[in-house]
């Protein structure tokens, strides 16, 4: 076995097809099923199954492949340090929820980037669950992600607490008023969102369990439907004060148990970190 195999076959598994596989790692497709068969005959197992036209990852494939990822990204880890000696380079893929893309990262950039000239630095917004899956099968390095996170296999550092409040449209003067409609509506991310959750356990604290969702994909989103009456939201007081202070919005303060939310970055405790993550790692220590 070498790291080529093992390339082969994590292409093969995420493109869920020996034909695209060899199309990607500029190969054949007689090579590639030869690859699969030595990888199989070394570790006495069968690594996928034909579905249809397609293959998929056995238990052992799904095994595999998550060592593989580990194996690729500790070679990466290997060349960068032995290319730059002297210095700390190499990629960090970072994780992130929607709010503190719009808010936090560009500091980060700057200030990082600052320092380390040398890293370049990757950042992917999704949802909570996703986020920790993706940190988890190594398909990030970290995440910054909602609290509390209890993941066996993963450590956290504190970065902020923020202050959520409810935001509605700037024509309603009583939030209580708006509480009280027949069939309230609210402006949400989709399922897994932290701040989706937190406002359906806030209306259920204040005994309303029904309403009408709207689903949306951003922030902006979120507050073009809020400013044009069609429902309310929850977000960080400090994202509406520092990008929206200028539209027609109004905010109104949150239960105090709900009120905050602690941000945390979180990252695999398995191994030592590659040198590029340490040192970003490093700014959120105490």
């Amino acid at each position: 076995m070498n790291s080529n195999d093992l390339k082969i076959f994590e292409a093969a598994a995420t493109l869920g097809s020996f034909t695209k596989a060899a199309e990607a790692t500029f190969t054949v497709q007689s090579n590639v099923t030869a690859r699969i068969k030595n990888l199989e005959d070394e570790f006495g197992a069968e690594l996928f199954r034909r579905v249809s036209r397609k293959v998929v990852l056995t238990e052992a494939g799904e095994t595999l492949l998550q060592y593989a990822k580990k194996i690729r990204r500790l070679l990466d880890d290997a060349k960068s340090d032995i290319q730059s000696a002297d210095k700390i380079g190499g990629t960090i893929r970072i994780g992130c929820i929607e709010t503190t893309m719009a808010l936090k990262v560009p500091e980060i950039i700057k200030g990082f980037a600052e320092l380390y000239p040398n890293v370049e630095l990757e950042f992917y917004s999704s949802m909570l669950s996703a986020l920790i899956s993706n940190v988890v099968s190594y398909k990030l390095d970290a995440a910054f992600v909602a609290a509390p996170i209890n993941i066996p296999g993963l450590q956290q550092l504190i970065v902020c607490d923020e202050q959520l409040v409810i935001i509605a449209g700037g024509e309603v003067d009583k939030l209580s008023v708006v509480l009280k409609q027949e069939l309230l509506k609210i402006v949400v991310f989709e399922q897994g969102c932290f701040f989706r959750a937190r406002l359906e356990t806030w209306l259920g604290s204040k005994g309303i369990l029904r309403y009408k969702s709207t689903v949306l994909n951003s922030i902006e989103g979120i507050i073009n439907f809020v400013e044009a009456g069609l429902g309310i939201s929850i977000l960080p007081a400090e994202v509406v004060e520092h990008y929206y202070s200028n539209r027609n919005i109004k905010t109104f303060p949150v239960t105090k148990e709900l009120a905050t939310m602690t941000t945390v970055l979180i990252y695999r405790n398995d191994e030592e970190p590659s040198k590029a993550l340490n040192v970003f790692l490093d700014q959120y220590r105490n």
